[in-house]
């Protein structure tokens, strides 16, 4: 006698756990290591962060404060990109240098510089568009 389970297969709405306090700051710790790898000005990584330059400085020097839900979205982001730069391209200096050169996809403007848009859809049109490359489809 053979018994037959039921399989759930509903389909059920995707629900990411939340990027952690911990995770965030090691984030933040990351994403300053890449800024200066990016070459970036404090006022171009606020901007990116969408803080003002003085809070980031601050930060930057260790004195870090809550980072929100919104910031943690970006932080996520600008990781996701450098990931994809980094399989897109096996020398990682090339994909440094691909965030400032300018680019037929983004209408001959650089990436950093839709990402300078300041919004955090800023930071996923960049994102999504590396995804798409590194994909292959």
């Amino acid at each position: 006698m053979t018994l037959v389970l039921p399989i759930d297969t509903a389909v059920h709405a995707f629900r990411p756990d939340p990027i952690s306090d911990e995770e965030a700051a090691a984030m933040f710790r990351a994403v300053v290591n890449l800024f200066a790898r990016w070459d970036l000005t404090d006022e171009q990584a606020a901007t990116l962060l969408d803080m003002p330059a003085r809070s980031y400085r601050r930060w930057k020097g260790g004195e870090q404060g809550r980072i929100d839900r919104d910031a943690k979205a970006r932080l996520s982001n600008l990781m996701g990109v450098h990931k994809a730069l980094r399989i897109v391209f096996r020398e990682p200096q090339r994909g440094y240098a691909w965030i400032k050169a300018p680019n037929d996809a983004f209408g001959g403007r650089s990436a950093l510089e839709i990402m300078l848009g300041g919004e955090l859809t800023d930071l996923m049109r960049v994102r999504r568009y590396l995804d798409a490359e590194r994909s292959g489809w």
